[in-house]
């Protein structure tokens, strides 16, 4: 459970607190298209994927068959991994132009709103272990927790050793031109092992910390809607509240609440990951198990 953080509120404002009436913009929208981009196009990887893995399972022949044979889960394979590769890409662009448009590349290298590991992560970690066995108590957050830029930099892990496998894979002949052929035999079994190790992560661990835990169960919507409570703000990251608030940038990030039809949205669109990551995870055990 979040713990309750005391911040100097009263009045009308205690009373928006207490209800969720506030809300402030967290994500724009370029941020929750890459977010969709890159999350749709990993489930189509893992999907198209995973039965050359389990391809002697019957779930997997089925899943193939489903999408119209081998030849046609390749081509979809391939598409949904040039459309991680576009989205990644422009990411770090978008980074890079940030950091050189910026007063200080610094910005996006260290301090709150960057996602590199800092001390006060590592003494989170600490901390939010030693709450967890009651010798403490949860340790306050910025704009991103520890987890969140663990999961981070896994995608930059994940598209360096997969992307780059995945290349060579696909593109046997120019990189056999300056490369001995056996390295497309350690290029499949790193592409198949690190994309295993992958879509474990993501269906378990990500979606645990985005999901499952009792501050955000049944479902964390932030990235949809793209817009936080001010309970969310103050329960959740009450540094990066405090921090606003003294540098007078608080009022400008408030926004309207989310529409219903937004809300449903991002729950039909959240809720239909989840389950195929769910599904993917049970049939990874199973296949793993019998």
């Amino acid at each position: 459970m979040a713990s309750t953080v005391a911040v100097p509120v009263g009045g009308a404002e205690a009373s928006a607190v207490r209800h969720g009436g506030r809300y402030y913009r967290r994500f724009g929208r370029i941020e929750r298209i890459t977010h969709a981009l890159l999350m749709f196009s990993f489930i189509g990887c893992a999907l198209s994927g995973l039965p050359l893995l389990f391809a002697s399972h019957d779930w997997a022949v089925m899943l193939v068959k489903l999408m119209g044979g081998f030849q046609a889960a390749g081509l979809v394979h391939r598409i949904c991994a040039t459309v991680m590769i576009v989205v990644f890409a422009s990411h770090v662009l978008r980074v890079l132009y940030r950091g050189l448009a910026s007063p200080s590349i610094l910005t996006v290298l260290w301090g709150p709103n960057s996602m590199v590991p800092q001390p006060k992560d590592v003494a989170d970690i600490v901390n939010q272990f030693k709450w967890f066995v009651g010798l403490g108590t949860q340790p306050k957050f910025d704009r991103y927790t520890y987890w969140e830029k663990f999961d981070y930099w896994a995608v930059f892990w994940g598209m360096f050793i997969i992307g780059g496998s995945g290349l060579m894979l696909w593109f046997p002949f120019f990189f056999t031109q300056f490369m001995p052929g056996w390295v497309l035999n350690i290029a499949t079994l790193v592409h198949g092992e690190e994309a295993l190790l992958a879509v474990g992560f993501i269906f378990t661990i990500h979606f645990f910390n985005g999901h499952v835990r009792p501050e955000k169960f049944p479902m964390d919507l932030v990235i949809f809607t793209g817009r936080v409570s001010e309970h969310e703000l103050v329960e959740e990251r009450p540094i990066e509240r405090e921090r606003l608030v003294r540098e007078g940038r608080l009022a400008a990030l408030e926004t309207t609440e989310p529409s219903p039809a937004l809300m449903i949205f991002g729950r039909i669109i959240g809720g239909t990951a989840l389950a195929l990551g769910v599904v993917t995870i049970i049939l990874i055990f199973f296949s793993v198990l019998t």
